[in-house]
């Protein structure tokens, strides 16, 4: 599907980490962003640098999300780029000093991680099937989830966190085949160790170690790398019901 200036895209998450970089690189090939976060201050900021338009939204919330969609929609028409970045990380054993692991947190990580972003990408599916078809394989748009290599291959404390991402990597191919007939696409990217803001508060020494276990390059990942992925499969038709890892080789150990 060809990125052009009548392009329009939503980012959940994209106030900082992988959402900002893939919001500022679609700016950047002239796609009307919208970015939906809960970080208010940052949200505003980032997309008036980039000329787009902000709008608070717990992913969780369905009617949150059906306003938002509403106002981004009004402002820039359909999207045909809908990029799923909204997560959180948390850690915690399955039982630690005698106690389970807290059904609170383990709820709410799968709220944001995969109802949300279920929730998210079915309202956007149901705009984007209204779109007129476009190009010769009469695409209607694509829908990119982030999912996590943990989500194959979960560390000691990540059973909240991989389980929600592997519920995200079990909804790609399901989704494609039933949004195949309408013309719009669906790919998750599994990211590996990459410079985010949870990472980059770690000490610098830590840092440096977990990139030196990525096999090659033996750096930790830039945002703008999962980015320009997002423009590749954006514009590769044939990236459908794929999961794909972007993680430099990496098979996570147990801790």
């Amino acid at each position: 599907m060809k990125i052009d200036e009548r392009s329009a895209a939503v980012v959940t998450g994209g106030a900082s980490g992988l959402g900002e970089a893939t919001a500022r690189r679609l700016s950047e090939l002239g796609v009307k962003v919208a970015i939906f976060d809960v970080e208010e201050t940052r949200g505003k900021a980032v997309a008036s640098e980039i000329g787009g338009v902000f709008c608070k939204v717990d992913v969780t919330d369905a009617q949150q999300l059906e306003m938002a969609f509403a106002i981004a929609r009004a402002r820039h028409g359909v999207e045909r780029i809908f990029v799923s970045c909204a997560g959180i990380a948390p850690g915690q054993k399955t039982v630690s000093k005698g106690k389970p692991h807290d059904p609170a947190l383990f709820s709410k990580t799968l709220g944001i991680n995969l109802f949300g972003t279920f929730v998210a990408a079915s309202q956007s599916a149901a705009g984007m099937a209204e779109n007129e078809p476009a190009g010769d394989d009469n695409a209607r748009g694509v829908i990119i989830m982030t999912a996590s290599v943990a989500g194959l291959e979960g560390q000691i404390g990540q059973a909240a966190y991989a389980a929600s991402k592997a519920g995200v990597i079990g909804l790609t191919l399901p989704m494609a085949r039933d949004l195949a007939k309408t013309g719009i696409r669906v790919v998750t990217i599994a990211p590996g160790l990459f410079e985010t803001p949870m990472l980059m508060g770690l000490p610098e020494e830590v840092q440096a170690s977990l990139g030196k276990q990525t096999p090659f390059p033996a750096r930790l990942a830039k945002p703008e790398e999962y980015a320009s992925l997002v423009e590749q499969i954006v514009e590769n038709d044939m990236l459908n019901g794929s999961v794909i890892r972007l993680d430099g080789a990496i098979r996570l150990q147990p801790s």
